[in-house]
């Protein structure tokens, strides 16, 4: 029996459905793709929607099984949109002096990080930063002799709303979901290399709606933001000259570039819209241009100064606005950075005969990061092809393998934890906080019995000093030398 893996991605212009194998050399042969339209029920990247999204789920899910005659038994899911944020946050647990520190010790730290509650979000991922050991930074502290461990992390946050909507959405449609991913780091892991991960780098997603900015250096994620603008707005822009926004995407594909010099803009050219509407060129391009260099000033907003000068990987533009003609020439006059690169394909070999990803355009990278990220079968029985492909799908009988439930120091980077491990850990975390509670009960416990005798102590030490203990310790010593001599 074939197996696959399968990868869907939420996007707010397409959802998209992709499965295909893992070869021995490590490439991957693309076997189904599968895309619907999403803008009318996901937005920015979140589901507003639940009802819309989980039909297009099985309509999804369908038609890849059409394509593999195999049921699907269970998917990986991307996770992003623009409620996604980092925050930063610092953990201090203060030691006997020269502890050795240990693993164990690392996890405690992480663990009351991961407990921290932040009103109406949820923590999808942490990203560990350096160590501060007593003085000194240390990206591994295991082994090292301190008196002070601090812990420095970058949450990364959403809201719990979106997440349960999210959530919901699989489990309407029925479908079920063995591991959830942060999009932004799958893409990460997919199109940047290790130099430029190691020696600084902002990967910059030009989405649909929404632009997702990512920054790494030595290796760590140190900041991840979802910017609330992307190519749906250029083209809204352009429909403001009198047009439809079908017609003014057309014309964004068509005629928009990034950057276009100002000796080389022609006063009388003139683009068609049709056979009987034009539109001023100077017009079109200053539009295009002025909300290009919104989205550009945020992204440069989103690169925290300690890490602005010290990019030497640069900036990585990837998704469907890395296309638009000067994208790179553009970002560099507006970040003052030179080094531009433009991601146009993921680093995995990756075999298909879908024109799709042929074309190598960077729309798909997301989805195939997510497809590179799953290691579990998803595939079921195979199809009767002489049933109606248009009724109901029926279970597949043949139930892959789950993934055993993992702690959060058992999950890699960008990995969210599904709801069966977040309950385990949260009764961890009340396990370890009656052992806490029980342990200060019984200290103060000692406390209080070691109080007590030395109050005891002193009482007997004070009756002891006493004038008539002391009187008739004289008397007793009197009696005995009396008796001794007779």
């Amino acid at each position: 029996m074939a197996e696959f893996i399968v990868a869907i991605e939420l996007g707010s212009s397409k959802v998209t459905g992709i499965a295909g194998q893992k070869k021995p050399d490590g490439s991957i042969s693309v076997q189904a793709l599968v895309r619907e339209e999403s803008s009318s029920f996901i937005r920015k990247g979140v589901v507003y929607n639940i009802d819309k999204t989980a039909q297009c789920l099985s309509n999804i899910i369908k038609k890849l099984e059409v394509q593999l005659k195999v049921q699907i038994t269970q998917v990986f899911v991307g996770v992003g949109g623009q409620s996604i944020r980092s925050v930063k946050n610092v953990v201090t647990k203060d030691l006997p002096a020269d502890t050795i520190i240990t693993q164990e010790m690392v996890a405690e730290l992480m663990d009351m990080n991961r407990n921290l509650d932040y009103p109406d979000q949820k923590i999808l991922d942490v990203a560990e930063q350096e160590y501060r050991v007593d003085s000194q930074l240390q990206l591994d502290p295991v082994g090292i002799r301190a008196s002070r461990l601090e812990g420095n992390y970058l949450n990364i946050l959403e809201r719990k709303s979106f997440f349960q909507n999210l959530n919901k959405c699989f489990e309407t449609a029925g479908i079920k979901v063995v591991e959830m991913y942060l999009a932004p780091l799958a893409l990460a892991n997919a199109v940047l290399t290790e130099a430029e991960k190691r020696s600084g780098c902002a990967l910059v997603d030009l989405g649909a709606d929404t632009t997702t900015v990512a920054v790494f250096s030595k290796n760590v994620l140190r900041h991840l933001a979802v910017i609330p603008l992307g190519g749906n707005n250029i083209t809204k822009d352009i429909a403001s000259l009198q047009m439809e926004e079908n017609d003014a995407e057309k014309m964004k594909l068509k005629y928009a570039t990034a950057y276009t010099d100002n000796n080389d803009i022609d006063d009388t050219l003139k683009y068609s819209i049709d056979q009987d509407r034009q539109v001023e060129s100077r017009k079109f391009i200053d539009i295009v241009e002025g909300r290009l260099e919104e989205i550009i000033l945020n992204v440069r907003e989103q690169i925290p100064n300690d890490y602005y000068d010290k990019l030497l990987g640069g900036i990585i533009l990837t998704g469907g606005g890395s296309n638009m003609k000067n994208i790179e020439r553009a970002f560099a006059m507006r970040t003052g950075i030179d080094k531009i690169r433009t991601a146009k394909f993921v680093t995995q070999s990756i075999n298909s005969s879908h024109e799709a990803i042929k074309a190598r355009n960077g729309m798909l990278n997301t989805a195939l990061g997510l497809l590179a990220k799953g290691d579990l079968n998803c595939a079921g029985v195979e199809i009767d092809p002489n049933r109606d492909l248009f009724q109901e799908s029926t279970p597949a009988t043949a139930q892959q393998p789950s993934r055993s439930p993992r702690t959060a120091h058992e999950t890699g980077p960008g990995v969210i934890r599904t709801a069966e491990e977040e309950k385990l850990a949260e009764e961890e975390a009340r396990r370890k906080r009656e052992e806490e509670l029980q342990r200060q009960r019984e200290e103060e416990q000692r406390k209080q019995e070691a109080l007590q005798k030395q109050k005891e102590e002193e009482e007997k030490a004070r009756r002891e000093r006493s004038p008539w203990n002391r009187f008739k310790r004289s008397i007793n010593g009197i009696i005995d030398t009396l008796t001794k001599d007779e």
